[in-house]
């Protein structure tokens, strides 16, 4: 038997714990996707219409530097939420988002939730409490990055 959206939802960690209502309205806005090895998810600079619940797979999230190509800031698995720039205007990705395996994930429309957040300011605002815990991970993982990068030990 085939697993419905609300019930994709309530399996992943990120949604675990919400209200029934709340995943409903989620659902609603969600759908099935496979993306396959090599595939981008997002592309920097593009439009931000959408993000993923990853639920079987990898995702790497990259940016871009001329003098070394795609470096990997991050790599994502089950369990773990891609994208939130839909969330805030000019709504654009900041990385790359390229599926390092066959990744399938639930998609969502990122204009009908923020309808829907609009509409309903507590599901918006746990939505949101969910989200800045995404963006402070992303943010650690990316200063740490960075720390390995460019955090060579000064001469003495």
């Amino acid at each position: 038997m085939e697993k419905d959206i609300k019930d994709l939802l309530s399996e992943h960690e990120f949604f675990r714990g919400m209200a029934p209502a709340a995943l409903e309205l989620i659902a609603g806005c969600g759908k099935n996707v496979k993306v396959d090895e090599g595939r981008y998810l997002g592309r920097e600079g593009e439009k931000a219409d959408t993000f993923f619940a990853v639920r079987h797979g990898r995702v790497s999230i990259e940016v871009h530097s001329p003098e070394r190509g795609g470096v990997i800031i991050q790599t994502l698995g089950p369990g773990e939420i891609l994208g939130w720039s839909w969330i805030f205007p000019p709504y654009r990705w900041l990385f790359d988002a390229r599926a390092v395996e066959v990744t399938r994930a639930v998609s969502f429309d990122g204009a009908c939730l923020r309808k829907k957040c609009d509409a309903d300011p507590a599901f918006g605002y746990e939505l949101m409490k969910r989200f800045a815990v995404v963006i402070a991970r992303r943010l650690e993982a990316t200063r740490l990055q960075l720390l390995d990068v460019y955090g060579k030990a000064a001469a003495p």
